[in-house]
Protein backbone atom coordinates (compact mmCIF):
# COMPACT_ATOMS: atom_id res chain seq x y z
CA UNK A 1 0.00 0.00 0.00
CA UNK A 2 1.49 3.15 -1.04
CA UNK A 3 1.18 6.11 1.64
CA UNK A 4 1.44 9.77 0.83
CA UNK A 5 0.55 12.93 2.78
CA UNK A 6 -1.67 14.38 -0.18
CA UNK A 7 -2.84 12.77 -3.38
CA UNK A 8 0.59 12.50 -6.03
CA UNK A 9 -0.98 13.72 -8.84
CA UNK A 10 0.91 11.52 -10.81
CA UNK A 11 3.12 8.42 -10.77
CA UNK A 12 1.51 5.38 -10.43
CA UNK A 13 -2.04 7.68 -10.41
CA UNK A 14 -2.38 7.59 -14.39
CA UNK A 15 -1.73 3.40 -14.10
CA UNK A 16 -4.68 3.74 -11.92
CA UNK A 17 -6.46 6.45 -14.99
CA UNK A 18 -5.47 3.67 -17.40
CA UNK A 19 -7.10 1.35 -15.29
CA UNK A 20 -10.24 3.00 -14.82
CA UNK A 21 -10.56 3.98 -18.80
CA UNK A 22 -10.55 -0.11 -19.51
CA UNK A 23 -12.66 -0.84 -16.38
CA UNK A 24 -15.52 2.27 -17.89
CA UNK A 25 -14.96 0.41 -21.32
CA UNK A 26 -15.84 -3.05 -20.47
CA UNK A 27 -18.88 -1.81 -18.30
CA UNK A 28 -20.71 1.33 -19.39
CA UNK A 29 -20.03 1.26 -23.60
CA UNK A 30 -20.56 -2.44 -23.23
CA UNK A 31 -23.82 -1.73 -21.74
CA UNK A 32 -24.89 1.01 -24.35
CA UNK A 33 -24.28 -1.56 -26.67
CA UNK A 34 -26.41 -3.65 -25.39
CA UNK A 35 -29.36 -1.67 -27.35
CA UNK A 36 -28.24 -2.62 -30.62
CA UNK A 37 -29.44 -6.40 -29.58
CA UNK A 38 -32.63 -5.00 -28.81
CA UNK A 39 -33.88 -5.26 -32.52
CA UNK A 40 -32.54 -9.14 -32.72
CA UNK A 41 -34.00 -9.82 -28.84
CA UNK A 42 -36.82 -8.77 -30.25
CA UNK A 43 -37.55 -10.14 -33.59
CA UNK A 44 -35.99 -14.23 -31.98
CA UNK A 45 -38.58 -13.77 -28.89
CA UNK A 46 -41.50 -12.15 -30.55
CA UNK A 47 -41.69 -9.86 -27.83
CA UNK A 48 -42.94 -5.97 -27.44
CA UNK A 49 -40.71 -2.72 -26.64
CA UNK A 50 -41.26 -2.30 -23.36
CA UNK A 51 -41.06 -6.70 -22.33
CA UNK A 52 -37.86 -6.29 -24.28
CA UNK A 53 -36.12 -3.01 -22.75
CA UNK A 54 -36.57 -4.50 -19.51
CA UNK A 55 -33.13 -6.05 -20.19
CA UNK A 56 -31.45 -2.74 -20.59
CA UNK A 57 -33.22 -1.87 -17.55
CA UNK A 58 -31.86 -4.47 -15.28
CA UNK A 59 -28.53 -4.51 -16.11
CA UNK A 60 -28.49 -0.89 -15.59
CA UNK A 61 -30.52 -1.02 -12.30
CA UNK A 62 -27.97 -3.72 -11.23
CA UNK A 63 -24.81 -2.05 -11.81
CA UNK A 64 -26.14 0.93 -9.65
CA UNK A 65 -28.22 -0.20 -7.31
CA UNK A 66 -25.37 -2.65 -5.84
CA UNK A 67 -22.62 0.20 -6.30
CA UNK A 68 -22.82 0.57 -2.35
CA UNK A 69 -21.64 -2.84 -2.17
CA UNK A 70 -18.56 -2.35 -4.70
CA UNK A 71 -17.86 0.62 -2.13
CA UNK A 72 -17.87 -1.70 0.77
CA UNK A 73 -15.75 -4.45 -1.15
CA UNK A 74 -13.39 -1.58 -2.01
CA UNK A 75 -13.28 -0.14 1.80
CA UNK A 76 -13.09 -3.33 3.73
CA UNK A 77 -11.56 -5.57 1.74
CA UNK A 78 -10.01 -4.47 -1.30
CA UNK A 79 -10.17 -2.73 -4.84
CA UNK A 80 -8.14 -5.31 -6.48
CA UNK A 81 -10.85 -8.23 -4.85
CA UNK A 82 -13.51 -6.11 -6.05
CA UNK A 83 -13.05 -5.67 -9.28
CA UNK A 84 -11.93 -9.14 -10.03
CA UNK A 85 -14.35 -10.69 -8.64
CA UNK A 86 -16.89 -8.46 -11.02
CA UNK A 87 -15.22 -9.29 -13.60
CA UNK A 88 -15.64 -12.41 -13.22
CA UNK A 89 -19.26 -12.35 -12.61
CA UNK A 90 -20.06 -10.03 -15.45
CA UNK A 91 -18.23 -12.50 -18.38
CA UNK A 92 -20.38 -15.39 -16.37
CA UNK A 93 -23.67 -13.68 -16.65
CA UNK A 94 -22.62 -12.62 -20.71
CA UNK A 95 -21.92 -16.13 -21.29
CA UNK A 96 -25.00 -17.60 -19.74
CA UNK A 97 -27.17 -15.12 -21.85
CA UNK A 98 -25.52 -16.88 -25.39
CA UNK A 99 -28.14 -19.86 -24.40
CA UNK A 100 -30.76 -17.86 -23.75
CA UNK A 101 -34.27 -19.66 -24.41
CA UNK A 102 -36.49 -16.64 -22.91
CA UNK A 103 -36.38 -13.13 -22.27
CA UNK A 104 -36.88 -13.96 -18.68
CA UNK A 105 -33.41 -15.98 -19.01
CA UNK A 106 -32.03 -12.91 -20.17
CA UNK A 107 -33.45 -10.92 -17.48
CA UNK A 108 -31.59 -13.12 -14.81
CA UNK A 109 -27.99 -13.62 -16.92
CA UNK A 110 -27.51 -10.62 -19.07
CA UNK A 111 -29.51 -8.48 -16.51
CA UNK A 112 -28.32 -9.25 -12.50
CA UNK A 113 -25.81 -11.53 -13.07
CA UNK A 114 -24.09 -9.08 -15.45
CA UNK A 115 -25.21 -5.91 -13.89
CA UNK A 116 -23.92 -7.20 -10.53
CA UNK A 117 -20.18 -7.85 -11.86
CA UNK A 118 -20.59 -4.45 -13.33
CA UNK A 119 -21.31 -2.97 -9.82
CA UNK A 120 -18.41 -4.13 -8.34
CA UNK A 121 -15.82 -2.82 -10.93
CA UNK A 122 -17.24 0.32 -11.77
CA UNK A 123 -17.41 3.08 -8.27
CA UNK A 124 -14.35 1.29 -6.47
CA UNK A 125 -12.26 2.08 -10.42
CA UNK A 126 -13.74 5.72 -10.67
CA UNK A 127 -12.77 6.18 -6.49
CA UNK A 128 -8.96 5.33 -6.81
CA UNK A 129 -8.82 8.18 -9.39
CA UNK A 130 -10.19 10.67 -6.68
CA UNK A 131 -7.35 9.01 -4.42
CA UNK A 132 -4.72 9.74 -6.31
CA UNK A 133 -5.80 13.23 -7.93
CA UNK A 134 -6.40 16.67 -6.78
CA UNK A 135 -5.02 19.10 -8.70
CA UNK A 136 -5.41 17.65 -11.94
CA UNK A 137 -8.52 15.32 -10.99
CA UNK A 138 -11.13 16.80 -13.41
CA UNK A 139 -8.41 16.22 -16.23
CA UNK A 140 -8.08 12.49 -14.76
CA UNK A 141 -10.98 11.82 -14.49
CA UNK A 142 -11.92 12.89 -18.17
CA UNK A 143 -9.40 10.53 -19.37
CA UNK A 144 -10.63 7.61 -17.69
CA UNK A 145 -14.78 8.48 -18.09
CA UNK A 146 -13.65 8.89 -21.87
CA UNK A 147 -13.48 4.90 -22.01
CA UNK A 148 -16.79 4.93 -22.13
CA UNK A 149 -17.36 6.92 -25.23
CA UNK A 150 -14.43 5.19 -26.75
CA UNK A 151 -15.83 1.96 -26.20
CA UNK A 152 -18.75 2.76 -27.28
CA UNK A 153 -17.27 4.04 -31.23
CA UNK A 154 -15.26 1.04 -31.35
CA UNK A 155 -17.79 -1.27 -30.51
CA UNK A 156 -20.98 -0.12 -32.03
CA UNK A 157 -19.54 -1.13 -35.13
CA UNK A 158 -17.97 -4.51 -34.11
CA UNK A 159 -20.94 -5.60 -32.52
CA UNK A 160 -23.43 -5.05 -35.34
CA UNK A 161 -20.25 -6.95 -37.84
CA UNK A 162 -20.56 -9.92 -34.81
CA UNK A 163 -23.80 -9.87 -34.61
CA UNK A 164 -24.31 -10.51 -38.94
CA UNK A 165 -21.59 -13.28 -38.91
CA UNK A 166 -22.27 -15.19 -35.33
CA UNK A 167 -25.57 -14.46 -34.57
CA UNK A 168 -26.44 -12.56 -31.40
CA UNK A 169 -25.59 -15.63 -29.28
CA UNK A 170 -21.85 -15.70 -30.52
CA UNK A 171 -21.73 -12.10 -30.74
CA UNK A 172 -22.61 -12.36 -26.36
CA UNK A 173 -20.53 -15.42 -26.36
CA UNK A 174 -17.44 -12.72 -27.43
CA UNK A 175 -18.14 -10.07 -25.53
CA UNK A 176 -18.37 -12.33 -22.62
CA UNK A 177 -14.33 -13.13 -23.06
CA UNK A 178 -13.34 -9.33 -23.94
CA UNK A 179 -15.40 -8.30 -20.37
CA UNK A 180 -13.03 -10.98 -18.73
CA UNK A 181 -10.45 -7.86 -19.11
CA UNK A 182 -11.44 -6.29 -15.79
CA UNK A 183 -9.19 -8.73 -14.28
CA UNK A 184 -6.32 -6.98 -15.47
CA UNK A 185 -7.80 -3.87 -14.51
CA UNK A 186 -8.26 -4.56 -11.17
CA UNK A 187 -4.64 -6.07 -10.83
CA UNK A 188 -3.62 -1.87 -11.35
CA UNK A 189 -5.63 -1.18 -8.88
CA UNK A 190 -2.49 -0.80 -6.36
CA UNK A 191 -3.98 0.85 -2.71
CA UNK A 192 -2.84 4.30 -1.26
CA UNK A 193 -2.96 5.46 1.98
CA UNK A 194 -3.88 9.26 2.47
CA UNK A 195 -3.39 11.61 5.82
CA UNK A 196 -6.87 12.52 5.51
CA UNK A 197 -8.37 8.94 5.23
CA UNK A 198 -7.74 8.41 9.18
CA UNK A 199 -7.21 10.49 11.89
CA UNK A 200 -5.64 9.69 15.80
CA UNK A 201 -8.18 8.79 18.35
CA UNK A 202 -7.38 12.58 20.66
CA UNK A 203 -7.72 14.92 16.88
CA UNK A 204 -11.56 12.07 16.19
CA UNK A 205 -12.61 13.28 19.65
CA UNK A 206 -11.74 16.61 20.75
CA UNK A 207 -13.68 17.58 16.98
CA UNK A 208 -17.26 17.60 18.95
CA UNK A 209 -18.24 14.45 17.47
CA UNK A 210 -19.13 12.84 20.73
CA UNK A 211 -19.71 13.84 24.42
CA UNK A 212 -16.88 14.76 27.22
CA UNK A 213 -18.36 11.66 29.02
CA UNK A 214 -18.70 8.96 26.09
CA UNK A 215 -14.90 9.59 24.69
CA UNK A 216 -12.75 7.74 27.15
CA UNK A 217 -15.46 4.17 26.08
CA UNK A 218 -15.19 5.77 22.53
CA UNK A 219 -11.06 4.94 22.81
CA UNK A 220 -11.67 1.24 23.61
CA UNK A 221 -13.76 0.89 20.58
CA UNK A 222 -11.43 2.37 17.87
CA UNK A 223 -10.17 0.29 16.03
CA UNK A 224 -8.78 -0.64 12.32
CA UNK A 225 -9.66 -3.00 10.51
CA UNK A 226 -7.19 -6.05 9.95
CA UNK A 227 -7.61 -5.79 6.40
CA UNK A 228 -6.37 -2.37 6.39
CA UNK A 229 -2.99 -1.43 6.51
CA UNK A 230 -2.39 2.25 7.81
CA UNK A 231 0.21 3.98 8.92
CA UNK A 232 1.45 2.43 12.14
CA UNK A 233 1.21 4.47 15.75
CA UNK A 234 -0.25 7.87 13.71
CA UNK A 235 -4.14 7.00 12.75
CA UNK A 236 -7.21 5.43 13.35
CA UNK A 237 -9.86 4.72 10.96
CA UNK A 238 -13.14 6.42 11.18
CA UNK A 239 -16.08 4.40 12.46
CA UNK A 240 -17.96 2.91 9.99
CA UNK A 241 -21.23 5.02 11.16
CA UNK A 242 -19.38 7.92 10.46
CA UNK A 243 -18.20 6.82 6.59
CA UNK A 244 -22.19 7.80 5.75
CA UNK A 245 -22.42 11.38 7.41
CA UNK A 246 -22.46 12.89 4.31
CA UNK A 247 -26.33 11.34 3.66
CA UNK A 248 -27.04 14.89 5.95
CA UNK A 249 -25.45 17.59 4.16
CA UNK A 250 -27.65 19.90 2.39
CA UNK A 251 -25.32 20.21 -0.70
CA UNK A 252 -25.46 16.49 -1.47
CA UNK A 253 -29.33 16.15 -1.04
CA UNK A 254 -30.01 18.45 -3.73
CA UNK A 255 -27.40 16.61 -6.09
CA UNK A 256 -28.87 13.33 -4.79
CA UNK A 257 -32.57 14.56 -5.92
CA UNK A 258 -31.04 16.00 -9.21
CA UNK A 259 -29.31 13.01 -10.51
CA UNK A 260 -32.86 10.97 -10.00
CA UNK A 261 -34.51 13.33 -12.09
CA UNK A 262 -30.82 13.14 -14.77
CA UNK A 263 -30.61 9.73 -14.62
CA UNK A 264 -33.89 9.25 -16.00
CA UNK A 265 -34.13 11.44 -18.83
CA UNK A 266 -30.57 10.20 -20.28
CA UNK A 267 -31.04 6.07 -19.87
CA UNK A 268 -34.02 5.81 -22.55
CA UNK A 269 -32.17 7.36 -25.71
CA UNK A 270 -29.36 4.86 -25.03
CA UNK A 271 -32.27 2.53 -25.57
CA UNK A 272 -33.85 3.95 -28.51
CA UNK A 273 -31.50 5.87 -30.27
CA UNK A 274 -30.90 2.61 -32.61
CA UNK A 275 -34.76 1.62 -33.05
CA UNK A 276 -36.00 4.62 -33.50
CA UNK A 277 -33.60 5.89 -36.15
CA UNK A 278 -34.56 2.31 -37.77
CA UNK A 279 -38.07 3.29 -37.61
CA UNK A 280 -37.37 6.24 -39.47
CA UNK A 281 -35.59 4.69 -42.45
CA UNK A 282 -31.78 4.67 -41.48
CA UNK A 283 -30.43 1.80 -42.36
CA UNK A 284 -28.53 -0.93 -39.60
CA UNK A 285 -24.97 0.14 -40.09
CA UNK A 286 -26.19 4.36 -40.29
CA UNK A 287 -27.83 3.39 -36.96
CA UNK A 288 -24.98 1.62 -35.83
CA UNK A 289 -22.99 4.26 -36.87
CA UNK A 290 -24.94 6.85 -35.01
CA UNK A 291 -24.02 5.13 -31.87
CA UNK A 292 -20.42 5.09 -32.69
CA UNK A 293 -20.43 8.88 -33.41
CA UNK A 294 -22.30 9.53 -30.05
CA UNK A 295 -19.13 7.58 -28.65
CA UNK A 296 -16.63 9.35 -30.13
CA UNK A 297 -17.83 13.11 -29.30
CA UNK A 298 -18.19 11.81 -25.93
CA UNK A 299 -14.79 11.15 -25.64
CA UNK A 300 -14.43 14.61 -26.47
CA UNK A 301 -16.74 16.12 -24.33
CA UNK A 302 -14.99 13.35 -21.43
CA UNK A 303 -11.42 15.21 -21.39
CA UNK A 304 -12.57 18.72 -23.35
CA UNK A 305 -14.30 19.59 -19.87
CA UNK A 306 -12.15 17.74 -17.95
CA UNK A 307 -9.38 19.98 -18.83
CA UNK A 308 -11.35 23.00 -18.93
CA UNK A 309 -12.49 22.54 -15.71
CA UNK A 310 -9.75 22.32 -14.35
CA UNK A 311 -8.28 26.02 -15.50
CA UNK A 312 -8.23 28.01 -12.98
CA UNK A 313 -11.21 30.53 -14.45
CA UNK A 314 -13.72 27.44 -14.31
CA UNK A 315 -12.48 25.97 -10.99
CA UNK A 316 -14.62 27.84 -9.20
CA UNK A 317 -17.33 27.54 -11.92
CA UNK A 318 -17.66 23.11 -12.11
CA UNK A 319 -21.11 23.38 -11.05
CA UNK A 320 -22.93 25.57 -13.42
CA UNK A 321 -20.86 24.08 -15.64
CA UNK A 322 -22.71 20.29 -14.58
CA UNK A 323 -26.13 22.47 -14.62
CA UNK A 324 -25.76 23.48 -18.14
CA UNK A 325 -24.18 20.29 -19.76
CA UNK A 326 -27.41 18.55 -18.25
CA UNK A 327 -29.57 20.76 -19.31
CA UNK A 328 -28.48 20.86 -23.03
CA UNK A 329 -28.47 17.23 -22.95
CA UNK A 330 -32.34 17.82 -22.21
CA UNK A 331 -32.76 20.10 -24.76
CA UNK A 332 -31.51 17.43 -27.64
CA UNK A 333 -33.70 15.34 -26.52
CA UNK A 334 -36.77 17.66 -26.73
CA UNK A 335 -35.79 18.10 -30.68
CA UNK A 336 -35.53 14.61 -31.05
CA UNK A 337 -38.69 13.72 -32.31
CA UNK A 338 -38.39 16.36 -34.85
CA UNK A 339 -35.37 14.58 -36.71
CA UNK A 340 -36.22 12.36 -39.58
CA UNK A 341 -33.64 11.49 -41.39
CA UNK A 342 -30.13 10.49 -41.14
CA UNK A 343 -28.21 14.22 -42.04
CA UNK A 344 -30.30 15.50 -39.14
CA UNK A 345 -29.41 12.64 -36.27
CA UNK A 346 -25.74 13.02 -37.15
CA UNK A 347 -25.85 16.64 -35.53
CA UNK A 348 -28.02 15.52 -32.37
CA UNK A 349 -25.49 12.60 -32.03
CA UNK A 350 -22.75 14.94 -32.04
CA UNK A 351 -24.33 17.52 -29.63
CA UNK A 352 -26.06 14.95 -27.35
CA UNK A 353 -22.59 12.70 -27.05
CA UNK A 354 -20.52 16.08 -26.25
CA UNK A 355 -22.48 16.93 -23.53
CA UNK A 356 -23.27 13.33 -21.90
CA UNK A 357 -19.57 13.36 -22.14
CA UNK A 358 -19.29 16.55 -20.10
CA UNK A 359 -21.58 15.89 -17.19
CA UNK A 360 -20.82 11.92 -16.78
CA UNK A 361 -16.89 13.55 -15.85
CA UNK A 362 -18.15 15.90 -13.81
CA UNK A 363 -20.16 13.64 -11.29
CA UNK A 364 -17.26 12.31 -8.94
CA UNK A 365 -15.53 15.33 -9.52
CA UNK A 366 -18.95 17.42 -7.37
CA UNK A 367 -19.37 14.72 -5.26
CA UNK A 368 -15.68 14.96 -4.23
CA UNK A 369 -15.82 18.57 -4.31
CA UNK A 370 -19.52 17.87 -1.96
CA UNK A 371 -18.38 14.95 0.66
CA UNK A 372 -14.42 15.40 0.10
CA UNK A 373 -12.32 12.76 -1.10
CA UNK A 374 -12.04 10.65 1.91
CA UNK A 375 -15.49 9.86 1.42
CA UNK A 376 -15.60 9.73 -1.94
CA UNK A 377 -15.83 5.99 -2.66
CA UNK A 378 -18.91 5.79 -0.10
CA UNK A 379 -20.32 8.69 -1.52
CA UNK A 380 -20.37 7.68 -5.35
CA UNK A 381 -21.47 4.24 -3.95
CA UNK A 382 -24.92 6.36 -3.01
CA UNK A 383 -24.86 8.75 -6.34
CA UNK A 384 -24.81 5.53 -8.92
CA UNK A 385 -26.84 3.57 -6.39
CA UNK A 386 -29.92 6.55 -6.74
CA UNK A 387 -29.29 6.14 -10.56
CA UNK A 388 -30.53 2.54 -10.03
CA UNK A 389 -34.26 2.78 -9.92
CA UNK A 390 -34.52 5.57 -13.03
CA UNK A 391 -32.27 3.40 -15.24
CA UNK A 392 -34.73 0.22 -14.11
CA UNK A 393 -37.89 2.21 -14.57
CA UNK A 394 -37.31 4.95 -17.48
CA UNK A 395 -36.75 2.29 -21.08
CA UNK A 396 -39.80 0.39 -20.07
CA UNK A 397 -42.15 3.24 -19.78
CA UNK A 398 -40.81 4.98 -22.66
CA UNK A 399 -41.32 1.47 -24.44
CA UNK A 400 -45.04 1.44 -22.94
CA UNK A 401 -45.15 5.06 -24.30
CA UNK A 402 -44.22 4.09 -28.05
CA UNK A 403 -46.32 1.25 -28.27
CA UNK A 404 -49.05 2.82 -26.56
CA UNK A 405 -48.83 5.67 -28.97
CA UNK A 406 -47.38 4.40 -31.68
CA UNK A 407 -44.92 7.54 -31.83
CA UNK A 408 -41.33 7.91 -29.94
CA UNK A 409 -42.36 11.44 -29.11
CA UNK A 410 -43.93 11.21 -25.58
CA UNK A 411 -41.05 9.14 -25.09
CA UNK A 412 -38.38 11.58 -25.48
CA UNK A 413 -40.10 14.83 -24.22
CA UNK A 414 -40.36 13.14 -20.95
CA UNK A 415 -36.82 12.56 -21.17
CA UNK A 416 -36.00 15.85 -22.42
CA UNK A 417 -38.12 17.60 -19.33
CA UNK A 418 -36.80 15.49 -16.85
CA UNK A 419 -33.42 16.73 -17.13
CA UNK A 420 -34.05 19.94 -18.05
CA UNK A 421 -35.68 19.60 -14.63
CA UNK A 422 -32.23 18.19 -13.18
CA UNK A 423 -30.69 21.39 -14.10
CA UNK A 424 -33.13 23.89 -13.23
CA UNK A 425 -33.27 22.18 -9.64
CA UNK A 426 -29.47 22.41 -9.08
CA UNK A 427 -29.74 26.25 -10.42
CA UNK A 428 -32.49 27.40 -8.06
CA UNK A 429 -30.56 25.56 -5.03
CA UNK A 430 -27.38 27.59 -5.99
CA UNK A 431 -29.18 30.97 -6.41
CA UNK A 432 -31.14 30.44 -2.81
CA UNK A 433 -27.80 29.19 -1.40
CA UNK A 434 -26.13 32.41 -2.91
CA UNK A 435 -28.87 34.79 -1.22
CA UNK A 436 -28.84 33.06 2.05
CA UNK A 437 -24.72 33.98 2.02
CA UNK A 438 -25.58 37.45 1.64
CA UNK A 439 -27.99 37.82 3.65
CA UNK A 440 -25.94 36.46 6.43
CA UNK A 441 -22.72 38.84 5.43
CA UNK A 442 -24.79 41.81 6.04
CA UNK A 443 -26.09 40.20 9.16
CA UNK A 444 -21.91 39.62 10.26
CA UNK A 445 -21.81 43.19 9.06
CA UNK A 446 -23.96 44.45 11.98
CA UNK A 447 -22.89 42.39 14.27
CA UNK A 448 -19.57 43.20 14.04
CA UNK A 449 -20.29 46.67 14.22
CA UNK A 450 -22.66 46.33 17.34
CA UNK A 451 -20.21 44.22 19.31
CA UNK A 452 -17.89 46.53 18.72
CA UNK A 453 -20.44 49.66 20.09
CA UNK A 454 -21.25 47.11 23.26
CA UNK A 455 -17.80 46.38 24.25
CA UNK A 456 -17.28 47.44 28.44
CA UNK A 457 -14.60 45.97 28.93
CA UNK A 458 -14.18 42.28 29.53
CA UNK A 459 -17.79 41.83 28.36
CA UNK A 460 -19.13 41.61 24.77
CA UNK A 461 -22.72 41.02 23.96
CA UNK A 462 -23.49 39.08 20.99
CA UNK A 463 -26.41 39.03 18.41
CA UNK A 464 -26.20 35.56 17.10
CA UNK A 465 -26.86 33.32 19.61
CA UNK A 466 -30.15 32.75 17.27
CA UNK A 467 -28.60 31.55 14.84
CA UNK A 468 -27.83 27.98 13.92
CA UNK A 469 -24.51 26.14 14.65
CA UNK A 470 -23.52 26.63 10.74
CA UNK A 471 -24.60 30.22 10.41
CA UNK A 472 -22.21 31.12 13.61
CA UNK A 473 -19.19 29.64 11.96
CA UNK A 474 -20.32 31.40 8.72
CA UNK A 475 -20.37 34.71 10.71
CA UNK A 476 -17.85 34.35 12.54
CA UNK A 477 -15.69 33.72 9.73
CA UNK A 478 -17.57 37.48 8.48
CA UNK A 479 -16.89 39.16 11.20
CA UNK A 480 -13.12 38.49 11.73
CA UNK A 481 -12.25 39.46 8.39
CA UNK A 482 -14.30 42.88 8.61
CA UNK A 483 -12.34 42.94 12.13
CA UNK A 484 -9.11 43.02 10.29
CA UNK A 485 -9.71 45.54 7.95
Amino acid sequence: RARHTGPPDGGWGWMIVAGCFLVTICTRAVTRCISIFFVEFQAYFGQDYARTAWIHSIVDCATMLCAPLGSLISNHVSCQVGIMLGGLLASTGLILSSFATSLEHLYLSLGVLTGLGFALCYSPAIAMVGKYFNKRKALAYGIAMSGSGIGTFILAPVVQLLIEQFSWRGALLILGGFVLNLCVCGALMRPISLKEDCKTAPEFLEQGYVPETQKQDLKQMFICSPLIKLWPHECLCYCSWKEYDFLLMPGFMVLAVSVLFMAYGCSPLFVYLVPYALSVGVSHHQAAFLMSILGVIDIIGNITFGWLTDRRCLKKHRYFCYLFAVGMDGLCCLFLPVLQSFPLLVPFSFTFGYFDGAYVTLIPVMTADVVGTSLLSSALGVVYFLHAIPYLVSPPVAGWLVDTTGSYTASFLLCGFSMMFSSALLCFARLAKKIKRTHLRSLAGNTALKQHIWTNGAIAYSVTAELDQKDVEFLAVDTNSFSNR
